[in-house]
């Protein structure tokens, strides 16, 4: 999922300055939604893209992260503001919005930031699509379920009656708590937003979150994650694992958020959903991964400086976060003009009215309009003059081929680099910009080194000036997967083609063989850092569908990729296959749950330390880590070896046999499964995990199904290690015996 930032252009029209005789503020400490929202409120009549919400009963409020270095219950007290929670000197806190100004001026206060949190669905961008399950559950060792790992999932569009969700063998319930951030029960509720619900009759009570009859996402990652399949083949990585929940907003959501309360959905209120599942987890004392499919794009101006160090300090042993890459890696979404280059560019064009992107550089350059018409008509503006001093911004308008084009332009030092500028680009011209009359940006200057991102607009080539062509698929990952807290994830595509309910087949084509699907994000991240750290599959992901969804929806776009239907209390529920990172996400967290079972003080470097080791390398032409694969493909089993300790024995193989299955049996037996007899004798042998050779035996060729006895072994979990002649039968798996 990737978040919305309203008209995009928030930050340019954040940036203005307010007239003198406005309420003072110190527009230094403030985000750009911050100085938005105090400008709007001191200066209603101003004329901006995101007017403010109005109400004769109760005051407006934000929700915000604001750093503190002393006093802050008083600070906070004088200024009508409420601390939600406190991660060091940084508070999450709700602030009216006519205190904006006077708390920005208290010399204690460093920074209040906040940023708009609405999502939009990501993965729409893959044109869902299904297939086969891609990994669902193949490969997973026996013995680690995620029994007793809390599987944590922010998303939107919770099914929670749907029977994946309940356990694999019987009617044992495992989601244990919900906190639906738009529910409309906020009677005696202490959550900032919404209301919570735990234990199974509140919850099958509830039945769905507030979004759950419109939207689905959440219902298929958590599928995705921790799903127990439900008697079908599309089980989830963790199937055992504990389930706590957070429904938070998205763009489609909009139509259940008071105006007034629109500003208390922000960056922090996602905070305190994932500090919610980890309080949780904590009250529990169970170790905690969160699989996050949402983000939004990076900045130079740090709207998520804050956020990023409430990242940090949420995170440690066993508490973990991923989140997914994006689904940008198709396009063009950046180019750099070196030095001793005169120019260089790219044409634009929208399906909406503008277009906006970003230019960073620490010297001077030119910034060249053109408009092709039956002329080409051109414009130049020179950066960093025209948004001199900072916290201004340029506006102007050039009439380019017989259409008026406004131009906004903002600029700021760098948040990684204050050497560095960065301008923030707005041309709003006419619908579907750059299709009739096709338009194009140039950066000028031989001396000048120029770095373009992307913003909104496709960058295409036009032969009608065939040198502004510039353009790389890379700097895509979004925030907060950027985070160095958050472990990003890219999605693999292994097939490309499903038959659905109705019989239809449908193909898709994102890559194939376990490369990185085209649609998956490309570091590295906009300060340098590789991203992503790790792939899954994420394409033709099947799995759970919300019923709620189904019957409200009958005619809604998802249900093309339904794959399957089963009756369940009364309801009919549903098996889907979406595409996207939003789907590899929950891979990967899932298989973190089956490694903190093993290991539950796993820290997020122990387990970047684990895939760096194991992770398997779709393109063995490339070296890694790097910013297309980050470390490589997760292999759950190989790094569930080396969190246990046994990757050092050498007899155990890293791989499972791919047609012999190990099936643990009651009084400490086990059950070999064969796909076809072997042709030759082979021998079977266990170790325990200190990796030891408890047992060896050696078995005749002929049978398909071999039952084993090690009753006189101790309870506990072994590896089973098999050797013969045929590759697909050898290999290693764990048990619990």
């Amino acid at each position: 999922m990737k978040r919305f930032r309203f008209y995009t252009l928030l930050y340019i029209c954040m940036l203005v300055v307010l007239p003198a005789m406005a309420q003072r503020a110190d527009y230094r400490k403030m985000s750009p939604l911050v100085r938005h929202l105090h400008h709007q409120t001191v200066n209603p009549s101003a004329s901006v893209r995101h007017k403010m919400p109005k109400s004769a009963g109760r005051q407006a409020t934000v929700c915000a992260f604001v750093e503190v270095s002393c006093r802050a219950d008083s600070l906070f007290s004088a200024n009508g503001c409420r601390s939600l929670a406190r991660f060091g000197n940084i508070h999450i806190a709700e602030i009216p919005l006519n205190r904006l100004g006077s708390l920005s001026l208290a010399r204690e206060v460093g920074r209040i930031e906040a940023n708009q949190s609405m999502h939009t669905l990501m993965d729409r961008v893959t044109d869902q699509v299904n297939a086969r399950p891609v990994y669902a559950g193949e490969g997973l060792p026996k013995a680690y379920t995620g029994r007793g790992v809390v599987m944590g999932i922010m998303d939107v569009g919770f099914d929670l009656t749907h029977p994946n969700f309940f356990d694999i063998t019987g009617p044992d319930y495992r989601i244990r708590a919900l906190w639906d951030q738009l529910s409309a029960d906020t009677l005696g509720s202490s959550l900032f937003v919404g209301a919570d619900y735990e234990g199974e009759a509140a919850l099958l009570g509830y039945a769905h979150s507030r979004d759950g009859l419109k939207l689905t996402h959440g219902t298929h990652t958590l599928g995705t994650a921790a799903g127990s399949g439900s008697g079908t083949p599309y089980r989830g990585i963790a199937p055992e694992s504990d389930i706590c929940l957070v429904s938070n907003a998205v763009t489609d959501d909009l139509e259940f958020i008071d105006s007034l309360d629109l500003y208390k959905y922000t960056y922090a209120t996602d905070a305190l959903g994932f500090k919610y599942i980890f309080d949780y987890a904590e009250a529990h004392n169970q170790p905690c991964v969160i699989s996050f499919s949402e983000g939004s794009s990076q900045d130079f101006i740090g709207d998520d400086l804050l956020y990023h160090a409430v990242l940090d300090s949420l995170t440690g042993p066993g508490r973990i976060i991923v989140a997914s890459a994006g689904n940008n890696g198709h396009y063009n979404t950046y180019f750099r003009k070196p030095r001793g280059k005169a120019s260089d560019g790219t044409f634009l064009r929208s399906n909406r009215r503008y277009v906006y992107f970003t230019l960073k550089s620490a010297d001077a350059f030119e910034l060249r309009l053109k408009a092709y018409r039956e002329a080409v008509d051109s414009a130049t503006i020179a950066l960093p003059s025209v948004v001199s001093p900072l916290d201004s911004m340029y506006t102007e308008t050039f009439r380019l081929g017989r259409i008026d084009f406004k131009v906004e332009i903002a600029g700021y030092p760098s948040c990684y680099d204050e050497r560095e500028m960065v301008y923030e680009v707005y041309v709003e011209g006419v619908d579907w910009f750059g299709y009739y009359v096709p338009f194009s940006i140039e950066v000028a200057g031989t001396e000048a080194d120029v770095e373009f991102y992307h913003g909104v607009g496709d960058m295409v080539g036009n032969d009608l000036a065939p040198s502004l062509h510039a353009g790389e698929h890379t700097h895509s990952v979004n925030s907060p997967a950027s985070a160095g807290a958050v472990i990003c994830v890219g999605g693999t595509s292994y097939v490309d083609c499903f038959v659905n309910v109705r019989g239809d087949t449908v193909t898709s084509s994102w890559g194939e063989k376990g490369l990185r699907g085209e649609y998956s994000s490309v570091g590295p991240a906009y300060d340098g850092r590789m991203k992503p750290d790790v792939m899954a599959p994420g394409v033709n992901v099947v799995s759970s569908m919300s019923s709620y969804y189904m019957e409200a929806q009958p005619e809604g776009s998802d249900m093309e990729y339904l794959v399957e239907e089963q009756p369940f209390g009364g309801r009919t529920y549903g098996w889907c296959s979406f595409s996207g990172t939003s789907m590899a996400s929950p891979v990967v967290g899932g298989a973190i749950a089956l490694w903190l079972e093993a290991n539950p003080r796993l820290t997020r470097d122990d387990v970047m330390e684990v895939i760096a080791e194991t992770a398997t390398h779709p393109d063995p032409s490339l070296s890694y880590p790097n910013n297309w694969y980050g470390h490589g493909q997760i292999d759950v089993y190989s790094g569930l070896l080396k969190v246990l300790g046994l990757s050092s024995v050498g007899a155990i193989s890293t791989r499972q046999p791919r047609q012999l299955t190990v099936v643990p049996q009651a009084g400490r037996k086990i059950l070999l499964q064969l796909q076809q007899p072997s042709a030759h004798d082979f021998s079977v042998s266990l170790y325990d995990l200190s990796g030891r050779l408890a047992d060896k035996r050696t078995l005749s060729r002929g049978a398909t199904a071999y039952t084993l006895d090690f009753s006189l072994l101790p309870a506990g979990v072994y590896a089973v290690q098999v050797d013969a002649q045929e590759p697909s039968i050898s290999g290693s798996t764990l048990v619990r015996l």
